[in-house]
């Protein structure tokens, strides 16, 4: 039996005359850069989100970009975000010239250590980006708590968590800002890439609606220095229409989550959703002893999966200039050396989700 970590197309197909029917509509008005598909969509995932604004931007990286430029974050100021999680989140605070503050995660969640956050701060600190990874919130409580006795900016990287919760509040609600990505393999995907940003405040998103062109407040007049982050109408048509199903794979996912819960040996430890939390799965990661050896059997057998993240950032050797030094965030360490994505994709079966996990088992049972 073959279990890919992700198939697209099981997905697309049921909703391909829907799709096509949408992007030849824009086809035949010619209007792919921003106008009214864009702003429809904006218009209904804020109200998804429960959030006054959403920007449309064309990545999830030049979401949390944008979002750092429309707070003026640059050369000379500090930006905290966890030492554990996909390059962009940091690689947006460089490139402004703003310097990034590493800190360890919680073992369970894999979300920044929130005990940790304190020490952190320094007289440069503008910013906290909490990154809600694999699907579920970080502790927004004492995040904002902290940002708000120290006057600092909260950016939610919640680029892997559309639709999460936490005590029924969801991300962008409270912060600054919140910044999502739409890329392929995400629980709400595009045809490319594709971004977005949103936030409560009329001035914030005013800003980054100049930024995302060029920082033009009418037609060749600047107010800002910004950049070409445009989400393109083709991409706004087919995330309009996915979006009304988005709900009903969230909730395929998380059975799928339960079937995995249920029937993996203890050999593993399975996710740990913190109290108050909706996980939305965008990835189902265990921790297991001898990964790499894991993770080889699993392909033996058809299985497909993937390692999120096997190098953390202070390591990363394009940040050495930050003097990270192995070590230094043990718990994020380790984590690279024991995390492994199963699929978790909607479409899957039971059939395949006791495959999986039955091949995970016998690697344990048989002591390979």
């Amino acid at each position: 039996m073959k279990v890919p970590l992700l198939d697209l197309t099981v997905q697309y197909q049921p909703l391909k005359a829907e799709i096509e029917a949408a992007v030849h509509k824009v086809m035949d008005n010619q209007t792919f850069i921003l106008g009214p598909a864009v702003a429809a969509f904006e218009e209904h995932i804020a109200k998804y989100s429960r959030c006054r604004h959403a920007v449309g931007v064309s990545s999830g990286t030049d979401a949390l970009l944008c979002s750092l430029m429309a707070l003026d974050i640059g050369p000379g100021d500090e930006v905290i975000v966890p030492v554990f999680t996909f390059f962009g989140s940091a690689g947006a605070i460089a490139r402004t010239g703003a310097k990034p503050v590493f800190v360890d995660i919680d073992p369970d969640t894999f979300n920044i250590d929130i005990h940790q956050i304190e020490n952190a701060i320094t007289p440069q600190t503008r910013a906290i980006m909490p990154v809600h990874l694999f699907g579920q919130m970080a502790r927004m409580d004492a995040i904002l708590e902290i940002a708000g006795r120290h006057g600092l900016a909260v950016i939610e990287d919640a680029c892997q968590a559309i639709g999460s919760s936490q005590n029924s509040q969801m991300t962008g609600e409270r912060s600054t800002c919140s910044c999502l990505s739409f890329y392929p393999s995400k629980n709400l995907a595009a045809f490319g890439d594709g971004g977005l940003i949103l936030c409560q405040d009329d001035t914030f998103d005013q800003t980054c609606r100049y930024l995302r062109m060029h920082g033009e407040s009418k037609r060749y007049y600047h107010n800002k220095i910004g950049g070409n982050f445009r989400l393109d109408a083709l991409q706004a048509v087919v995330l309009d229409i996915k979006l009304k199903y988005l709900d009903g794979w969230v909730a395929k996912r998380r059975k799928n989550a339960a079937l995995y819960n249920e029937w993996l040996s203890p050999a593993v430890q399975k996710p740990t959703i913190d109290t108050g939390n909706t996980s939305v799965y965008n990835q189902y990661v265990i921790r297991c002893p001898r990964r790499d050896d894991v993770q080889r059997f699993l392909t033996e057998k058809g299985i497909g999966s993937a390692i999120y993240y096997p190098v953390p950032l202070h390591l990363q050797e394009c940040f050495g200039y930050l003097g990270g030094q192995p070590g230094q965030f043990p718990v994020a360490e380790q984590a690279c050396r024991e995390v492994l994505a199963l699929p978790i994709y909607p479409e899957l079966s039971q059939e395949q989700i006791g495959f999986v996990a039955e091949s995970i088992n016998e690697f344990y049972k048989g002591n390979r």
